[in-house]
């Protein structure tokens, strides 16, 4: 059976080509260090909704590469991103609500980010959330919770999840480091739906 394209979907095909060019040629010159090229290419693209262009414009505000830093302008573009579902603008959301960075220090706010941001992967974030149970900023204070993050942070690959868990693990009962790791099990296992929120 054939299929036949409209001409509808094959304008979007087009449109989706020239965006994803448009968008390679600014994370190119951003590489290279040409911010002018980049801010060219992404701004349109951002202001088209372009989740990744959205958090490269962000990126650059946020460090003021190309453009003066400008840390609300900064916000305003990792949320529209976050808000599309952009692990690392969620991240940098978190971050931002953390520190206290472009709006006012929000560490339920930053938990809610981190934890977008865990639920898709990115191990970094999975270990801020882990840091946030284990000070209770946000959250109560659960070493249990914090230990399964650490060690599922560790499992995708950050160093620092693996110490973070192991000074933790000093602290805690076996039976509840065996209570954590079989939790981190459960989470990986159902990709990251099941995770003692």
């Amino acid at each position: 059976m054939r299929k036949f394209l409209t001409s509808a979907a094959i304008v979007f095909t087009l449109s989706a080509t020239a965006y994803a060019q448009d968008f390679q040629r600014g994370l190119t010159a951003f590489n290279a260090g040409d911010f002018v090229t980049a801010l060219q290419e992404w701004r349109p693209l951002a202001e088209q909704g372009n989740a990744g262009a959205q958090y490269g414009l962000g990126y650059m505000y946020y460090i003021g590469q190309g453009i003066p830093e400008d840390h609300k302008e900064a916000m305003k573009w990792f949320h529209k991103a976050a808000e599309q579902g952009h692990a690392h603008a969620q991240a940098n959301l978190g971050i931002m609500y953390t520190i206290g960075r472009g709006v006012p220090e929000d560490h339920k706010e930053a938990m809610k980010w981190y934890l977008k941001a865990a639920e898709q992967g990115y191990a970094n974030s999975q270990n801020s959330l882990a840091a946030m149970y284990e000070n209770g900023n946000g959250v109560l204070h659960d070493n249990i919770l914090a230990h399964m993050w650490y060690n599922i942070a560790s499992a995708n690959g950050n160093d620092l999840g693996g110490e973070n868990r192991n000074k933790l693990a000093e602290r805690m009962t076996p039976e509840a480091i065996e209570e954590a790791q079989a939790m981190a099990r459960e989470c990986m296992s159902s990709d990251y739906q099941n995770c003692g929120q």
